[in-house]
C-alpha cells in the first residue's frame, strides 16, 4: 500500500510509524505539513493510496478527506476531544487512557473509529509516556487500523459519551507550592518537554520542564533548597521536587530562549546553595534524584543513565564517564550501560552549544568529552559491556551504544544512526563501529539517507543483537535478568579473552587513534565554519524557529525531532 504520513513535526511517533510500516512492506512518504494547503499539495504529488496522521495540528481538506482513507491518530479514548488530551490525562491523575485512530471529518477528534487501544498511565513525565505507553499503543492501533482498510473492512461510527476540552493554558498549569508534592508533580509532568510551567523564579520569569520528588529536603513552599548534577531542589508544603530545567520567558518578538540545565540557565541569579551528594548505587526507587545510578546483582553491574531530551552536554559525558569508570573498578563481568526506559541518548548537548558565549568552543569541548566516554566503552577489555537502549536514540547517542559487546533495544524504540540532518560529519568512532557492525555499504546507506530505523528493522541489519519484547516500565528489570545469564554463561571467560586479543589486533592494524584524529578534524572545520549549516540548523532546531514544509530528509528537523509531539 502507498502510505503518505502527514505531520506537524517529525516527531518521534512520525518516525516509528515511517519505520514500521516500511517494515511491514509497505511504501511509506512522509510530509511535514503546517496547513491544509500544504496538504493538499502532499497528497497531489504523492497520490497515496492511505493518508495517516500521526501528529497534525493542521485541518485537513475536505477535498482530501472525502475522496480517500484520512487517518488521524488521537491521543485519547473514544469520545475524547480537544488538542490537550495526554496533558489533561496527566493533569487529572487520569491511571488509563487510550489512543484512538480515526477517519478525518468535518469536526476535529469526531471521525469514525478505524482502531482504539487504552494503555496504563505511571507516574512519569507527558513526553516518557507518549515516546512509550502511548506510542506502543498508538503503533498497535495504527496497524490494526491499516489491515482493516486492506482487508476491506469500514470504521465504526463513535458511540457513547463525548468529552471535548480546550488547550490547556498557563493559567491551568499555575503551580500554588503550598499543595503537597504530588499535586506539583502531576502539573510538572503534565508540561514537561512542552510547554513547561510559567512561573516566578528569583526575581524573573521561567518555564519548568520537568519534576521530580524528594523526601529528605524540607523548607519553605517555593523555596530553593539545594542544587544536584545542574538541577535545583524547590520545597513544597510536604517534601520537594528536582527541576531539572529551566527556559527563560522572552517577550513576544524577541528570539526564543533556549532549555537549558536549571543551574546554567540561572547562572549570577543563583544563590548559594548545597549540593548534597547521593551514592551512584542509591536504590532506583528511592525518593529523590540523581541523573545517574549503579547497581549491582551479583556479576552484572548496571549503569544507567537518564538525561532530559536524551542530550549530553560536555558536563554529563564527563560525569557519566567517571562513574562508567568506577563501575568497570567493580568485580563484575558484565556490565550494562543504560537499561532505563526512554531515550538511551541523542548525542551532544545542542541547547547548552547554542547557549554558549562560544558555541563553537563548547562544541568542541562536548564532542571531545562524548569521545572519551565512547572510546573507554570500546577499551574496556576485561569483561563484557552491554548497551540497552530502552527507548530511542539518535546520532552520537547511537554511535555511544555501538561501542558496547552487545546492543540490546525494547521493541519500539527507534534508531537514527547518522549525522546529517544536523549538518554534521559526525564522530564517536562512527568510522570504526558502524561499518564493523553492518558493514561499509550499508554504514554509508544508514548515514547519508538519514532514515529511522525500527528495533526489528536494526537487528536484522546487524545494528542491536538482541529486541527485548516488554512493557516500558519492565525493560530495566528485563535486562538485568538476562545480563545475569549472560553473566553466568560458561563461554564468557574465552569471550572476555578473545575481545582482549581482538581489540590489540586492531590497535596494530588501525588505531582508534586514527579514526578519533580523522572524525574530528572533519568536526573541528564544521564547527569554526560560521557559514557551515550546523550552525543555522542547531538554532532552527533549538529556538524552534518556525517549521518547513516539504520532505523531511531535507530539512533540519534535529537528530531525533521534538522530544514529545
Amino acid at each position: 500500500m502507498r502510505i503518505l504520513l502527514i505531520a506537524s513535526s517529525y516527531n518521534s511517533l512520525t518516525q516509528r510509524a515511517r519505520a514500521e510500516l516500511q517494515d511491514r512492506g509497505h511504501a511509506v512518504s512522509v510530509e511535514v505539513t503546517p496547513d491544509g494547503v500544504a496538504i493538499r499539495d502532499a497528497v497531489a504529488r504523492h497520490a497515496p493510496d492511505l493518508v495517516l496522521a500521526p501528529l497534525l495540528k493542521a485541518v485537513v481538506p475536505r477535498d482530501v478527506w472525502s475522496t480517500r482513507h484520512c487517518l488521524i491518530v488521537h491521543p485519547g479514548p473514544v469520545g475524547d476531544r480537544g488538542p490537550s488530551s495526554l496533558d489533561w490525562a496527566i493533569h487529572d491523575g487520569a491511571t488509563e487512557w487510550g489512543v484512538t485512530v480515526l477517519q478525518a471529518d468535518e469536526e476535529m477528534d469526531a471521525g469514525d473509529v478505524w482502531a482504539t487501544v487504552a494503555f496504563e498511565v505511571p507516574a512519569v513525565a507527558k513526553s516518557d509516556l507518549y515516546r512509550n505507553e502511548l506510542s506502543d499503543a498508538a503503533m498497535t492501533a495504527v496497524h490494526l487500523a491499516v489491515e482493516r482498510i486492506a482487508a476491506g473492512a469500514a470504521p465504526s461510527p463513535q458511540t457513547g459519551p463525548v468529552r471535548a476540552r480546550p488547550a490547556v493554558r498557563q493559567e491551568q498549569r499555575r503551580i500554588s507550592w503550598d499543595e503537597d508534592t504530588e499535586t506539583v508533580l502531576r502539573g510538572l509532568r503534565a508540561a514537561d518537554s512542552q510547554p513547561g510551567v510559567l512561573d516566578e523564579l528569583l526575581g524573573a520569569e521561567w518555564f519548568l520542564h520537568g519534576g521530580h520528588p524528594e523526601d529528605a529536603l524540607r523548607g519553605r513552599p517555593g523555596e530553593l533548597l539545594a542544587t544536584r548534577a545542574g538541577a535545583v531542589c524547590r520545597a513544597t508544603a510536604d517534601g520537594a521536587v528536582w527541576i531539572p530545567e529551566l527556559r527563560a520567558r522572552t517577550a513576544r518578538g524577541e528570539q526564543r530562549a533556549c532549555k537549558l540545565p536549571a543551574t546554567l540557565a540561572l547562572a549570577g541569579r543563583l544563590p548559594e546553595l548545597p549540593e548534597p551528594p547521593v551514592p551512584a548505587d542509591a536504590p532506583a526507587s528511592g525518593r529523590t534524584w540523581s541523573d545517574i545510578r549503579y547497581r549491582e546483582h551479583g556479576p552484572v553491574g548496571v549503569l544507567s543513565f537518564a538525561f532530559p531530551g536524551g542530550a549530553m552536554s560536555t558536563d554529563h559525558c564527563r560525569r557519566l564517564l567517571r562513574a562508567y569508570r568506577a563501575a568497570c573498578g567493580r568485580p563484575t563481568s558484565v556490565v550494562v550501560l543504560g537499561g532505563q526506559r526512554d531515550f538511551f541518548s541523542n548525542g551532544i548537548h545542542l541547547n547548552v552549544i547554542e547557549a554558549a558565549a562560544d558555541p563553537a568552543a563548547e562544541a568542541w569541548d562536548n564532542i571531545n568529552a562524548m569521545n572519551d566516554l565512547v572510546e573507554a566503552v570500546l577499551t574496556t577489555t576485561d569483561r563484557l559491556v552491554v548497551s540497552a537502549i530502552g527507548g530511542n536514540a539518535a546520532a552520537g547517542g547511537v554511535m555511544l551504544a555501538l561501542a558496547a559487546d552487545e546492543v540490546w533495544c525494547r521493541q519500539g524504540s527507534v534508531l537514527n544512526p547518522h549525522y546529517r540532518r544536523m549538518g554534521l560529519y559526525g564522530s564517536e568512532y562512527w568510522t570504526h563501529t558502524l561499518p564493523r557492525k553492518v558493514g561499509p555499504v550499508l554504514a554509508e546507506r544508514l548515514t547519508q539517507g538519514a532514515r529511522p530505523v525500527s528495533a526489528d528493522a536494526a537487528r536484522s541489519m546487524g545494528l542491536v543483537e538482541r529486541v527485548v519484547d516488554c512493557a516500558p516500565g519492565a525493560f530495566s528489570a528485563e535486562i538485568t535478568r538476562l545480563a545475569a545469564r549472560l553473566a553466568t554463561h560458561p563461554g564468557v571467560a574465552s569471550r572476555v579473552a578473545a575481545k582482549k586479543a581482538e581489540h590489540e589486533v586492531r590497535e596494530a592494524r588501525t588505531p582508534l587513534a586514527a579514526h578519533r584524529e580523522q572524525e574530528l578534524s572533519r568536526m573541528r572545520a564544521i564547527f569554526d565554519d560560521p557559514a557551515a549549516p550546523f550552525h543555522g540548523l542547531r538554532r532552527a532546531f533549538v529556538r524552534k524557529e518556525g517549521q518547513i514544509a516539504g520532505s523531511p530528509d531535507f530539512r533540519g528537523a534535529g537528530p531525533a525531532g521534538p522530544a514529545d509531539r
